[in-house]
């Protein structure tokens, strides 16, 4: 594999009038590309346009206004944006200050929502709702375009039906009532996971938990949480890492499902390291440590800024925002021992192997501006990186290992 054999070759900025990128996502075919950011714009970019501002033969500085299918700017900051895999036209976007999910659709020539989502009342939790109201991620399932789950502040997961109301009609709750920071689904749609600020993965089976039933109470269905998995507990079961560093508990910035093998649950962590959960066998089977940390320059335990890292769409490859300089990292993650990332990853046995056969080294791509958010284009795996200073950068081949 030629890593990022289709990117393009400078990391010119695409400059921006929103500040700050919090959140950006391909739709399926990588034609679209939407974004969201702390100043509360949605925009929805012409993915060849925006490549063309950059490298086209008529390259302007700024992105033209009318190949945005949508810009809409709302009074709350935007935190995460997602599309409807099933109706690719639509796009739901949330607030970590808000309750409220709005879903637009493209093929409108209004910028207005065609549907606005609300949390209500938790039913379950006993937290200061104003305090805890914000909704951090949402999930949409692969197959049912009527349904989707948001994570909130206020340690539950939400879950929406369209065809039945604006309000949820299922929450998921676990007994620490954490801030919950990301969500995903596994490839089935059957189990829930969300990432908790205490440093715990919880997961939900929707077909009923442990009993495989849903527990039925006054026309309310109850799921028990199914699993979870502490993270810093994990880690500590491996003697080469826990022998070499002090681990203790640190908030999940994001965790999110490998797509070239699904049972690899990626997590990032708010002090800059990221690693692999095996749910095959319930281990942190990769792991990675910026230099940074091992440097004593260990960041806040709860930065504002959250970095939403992603998967290149093959090879196993974890594209993260550096926590301590411009750029990003690219981690081998693929899933057995020859990865640089893994935990009985042993480079003296790789001495005698055609360096061809191996998979990809770890990179640190050096970039103008400090990384906030990525994503890979689905297709030719082209990386784009939101910053901190309201900027889209298109991913250049440039690298060093590390």
């Amino acid at each position: 594999m030629t890593l990022l054999a289709n990117a393009v070759n400078q990391d010119e900025p695409i400059p921006s009038l929103r500040a700050g990128i919090s959140g950006l996502e391909f739709d399926n075919k990588g034609i679209y590309l939407a974004s969201v950011t702390k100043s509360g714009c949605l925009t929805v970019h012409d993915f060849e346009s925006l490549y063309c501002t950059t490298y086209g033969p008529s390259s302007s500085s700024l992105e033209d206004e009318r190949k945005q299918l949508l810009h809409h700017a709302t009074s709350q900051p935007l935190g995460v944006v997602r599309w409807n895999p099933t109706n690719q036209d639509e796009v739901a976007c949330a607030s970590r200050q808000g309750n409220k999910v709005p879903i637009f659709d493209i093929g409108y020539v209004s910028s207005e929502p065609i549907a606005v989502l609300e949390k209500g009342k938790p039913k379950n939790s006993r937290q200061d709702c104003e305090r805890h109201i914000g909704l951090s991620d949402i999930i949409f399932p692969s197959v049912d375009k009527s349904r989707f789950f948001s994570s909130g502040l206020d340690g539950v997961v939400y879950g929406w039906d369209r065809r039945i109301s604006p309000l949820p009609y299922l929450e998921l709750t676990n007994n620490s009532q954490t801030q919950l920071t990301s969500l995903q689904l596994d490839i089935e749609d059957r189990v829930v996971f969300a990432a908790g600020q205490n440093g715990i993965i919880y997961a939900w089976d929707l077909r009923g938990g442990r009993t495989s039933l849903a527990f039925q109470s006054h026309n309310e269905v109850y799921y028990p949480l199914l699993a979870s998995f502490k993270l810093s507990s994990m880690l500590e079961r491996i003697a080469p890492l826990k022998a070499q560093l002090n681990i203790i508990s640190r908030g999940i910035h994001s965790i999110n499902f490998d797509p070239s093998c699904r049972h690899q649950l990626a997590f990032h962590l708010y002090d800059g390291w990221s690693g692999v959960l095996n749910l095959n066998s319930s281990s942190v089977t990769h792991v990675h440590c910026p230099p940074s940390w091992l440097d004593d320059q260990e960041l806040s335990s709860a930065p504002s800024d959250l970095r939403k890292p992603c998967w290149l769409p093959t090879s196993s490859i974890y594209t993260v925002g550096s926590s301590s300089s411009n750029g990003l990292y690219l981690l081998d993650f693929f899933p057995d021992t020859s990865s640089a990332c893994h935990v009985d990853f042993n480079e003296e046995l790789l001495d005698n192997v055609d360096e061809n056969k191996l998979t990809v080294r770890n990179r640190f791509l050096a970039l103008s501006q400090s990384v906030l958010v990525c994503a890979a284009h689905p297709l030719n795996g082209t990386i784009i990186a939101g910053t901190k200073d309201s900027s889209l950068l298109l991913v250049s081949q440039k690298h060093e290992n590390v």
